[in-house]
Order: structure tokens, then sequence, then C-alpha cells
């Protein structure tokens, strides 16, 4: 297996990170939002850190095995204690390091979803993905939205329906115009959509809807994987899924078959080259498409 299929696969907890950590060495990086947010980006998907005169607060914690080094890596900026962390889902490479951050006493927040899908056995892309211990449960639960006040800033944890899971949750940092959208948004590629944990094409563009009226020309938005972006872009990947979403459909409406659509390479044909280059392929986006709008 190659080292980039290794670190797709294990991005997304589908293989263990030792497999990983045998092919290279994980670096925790960070990057300065401003003056107090920051995105930490190792191994899993994105990590935001608010920092302030109080705490620090944390969204999502990547793998086990990387907590030292994101812990060393959150001192570099803060001596401040880490004492809020929000799982943005409930996908390993995002909660990962929940039981380590319990032992050093992070107070974890979620939809009330992820608990539950922590909780079981869940199955992710066909492989058996075993309920995480008691000890890496979120603590505190939500159904819909609720709001921190810490650090002289606002920050509204919002619920999203139905997008990449049944238990997203978009971070908005109000007055520091910032929002985390965890993994409601794959940044430059075609999205990993968890049919099986409630996922649906219909949620994502949702999703990416909510956050496009939040927005203006000058949010800064962390994504789930990759690079920061922009709503200018963001709505350019709105565009991209509503187009292949309508393709499907009409396929559907046609008549065709999931064997058919899967085949049809035209349905991506533009897209192919630069969003399917990653994790998802364009044969993939055709399928979970065409899957969801058959729900």
């Amino acid at each position: 297996m190659s080292l980039k299929k290794v670190m797709l696969l294990s991005a997304l907890g589908f293989i263990s990170f030792n497999t990983l950590s045998q092919k290279r060495e994980v670096k925790i990086t960070s990057k300065k939002i401003t003056n107090n947010i920051y995105m930490l980006q190792g191994q899993g998907g994105n990590i935001g850190l608010f920092v302030g005169d109080d705490s620090v607060f944390m969204i999502d914690d990547q793998f086990a095995p990387l907590t030292n080094k994101i812990l060393t890596k959150v001192k570099e900026i803060s001596n401040k204690p880490i004492k809020y962390l929000v799982n943005t889902h409930w996908h390993g490479d995002h909660t990962g390091g929940n039981e380590n951050m319990k032992k050093n006493d992070v107070l974890i927040f979620s939809h009330e979803n992820v608990r539950k899908r922590m909780s079981a056995d869940q199955t992710v892309r066909g492989r058996l993905k075993k309920a995480s211990p008691k000890e890496a449960l979120p603590v505190i639960t939500f159904t819909n939205d609720m709001n921190f006040h810490i650090n002289g800033e606002d920050v509204l944890v919002s619920h999203v329906h139905n997008a990449h899971t049944d238990g997203d949750a978009h971070i908005y940092f109000l007055s520091s115009n910032v929002i985390h959208m965890g993994d409601t948004y794959f940044q430059g590629k075609f999205p990993f959509i968890d049919l099986n944990s409630g996922g649906s094409i219909k949620g994502y563009i949702e999703s990416i809807n909510k956050v496009l009226l939040l927005s203006n020309d000058e949010t800064v938005i962390i994504p789930g994987h990759r690079s920061l972006s922009n709503k200018a872009e963001l709505k350019v990947y709105k565009k991209m899924l509503i187009t292949l979403r309508d393709r499907v459909q009409e396929n559907i409406n046609k008549g065709k078959t999931l064997a058919e659509v899967s085949k049809d390479e035209s349905i991506t044909k533009e897209y192919k080259e630069e969003y399917g280059a990653w994790f998802i392929s364009a044969k993939e986006m055709r399928e979970t498409i065409y899957k969801s709008l058959q729900k």
C-alpha cells in the first residue's frame, strides 16, 4: 500500500495509527488565524484552538498517540490549561484523543448523536469500528445549539442535520469571524458523506448554506481537512456539489441504476482531476450521491 493511501485511510480512522507512524513521523504544526485562534494540523482532522487569559478551548483532538505532541504544541502557544473540547462529529480522527484529554481534566462536549455513535459499534466504509471506551465519551451533549461565553468571546456551537453524519456541529467565533466546519467541508476535494452514520447530500449542501448565511467576505473557514478557506471558495464548492447532485438526480429520473451511474464518468467529468485526487474518487462520489438520493 502506498504512503499516500495509508495516510488517507488513516486520516479518517480506517486503519491503525501505528501503520502510518511506521511510514513517517507525524509532526503537529500550527497556523495563526487571529490573535487568539489557531489551526493545528498533524494526522487526522484539523484542530481548532482558541486561547485566552483564562483558558484554552479546543475543537477536535485527532488520534490518541498524538495527544502528547498536541499538548506540547498547545503549550508553545499558551500556558493556560485546556478546559473545553468540542467534538465536531464522532469519527476517530476527530475524537481519538478524548480519553487522554479527559485525563488532563478537559471537559468534552458534543451533539448527542456523537456520544450515541461512540457508545456502540459502527460500520464505516464497510469496516467495523468498535465502540469507544466510556472514558472517551463526551460528558455534556446538546441537541441543537449551545453557546460558550469564554475569554471575552461568544462562541456558537450549532448542530447541522444529516450532513457528513447525523451529529455534526459548526463552531462559530462571532467576534473573531472564524468558523470551524468539521467534516462538513473537505476543502478542495470531494467530501466523504458517511451514509451509514446518517449523512446525506441534501444535508451536506444545507450545512454549507448555513455557513454561507453566517459568513462574509472576511470570514476565515476552518475545514475538517486540508487548508484554510473562505466564503468565495465555499460558494464554488457548493456549486460543484449541486451540479453533481442534479446530474445524478437526472439519471435517477431516467431510470438509471446505481451500476450505470457508477460507470458514467461524464457526470463528474470537469471535477474528477481537481476534486477526486485525494480520498474520495469521482466514482465513489457518484455512488454516494446516488445512494443518498435514493433514501
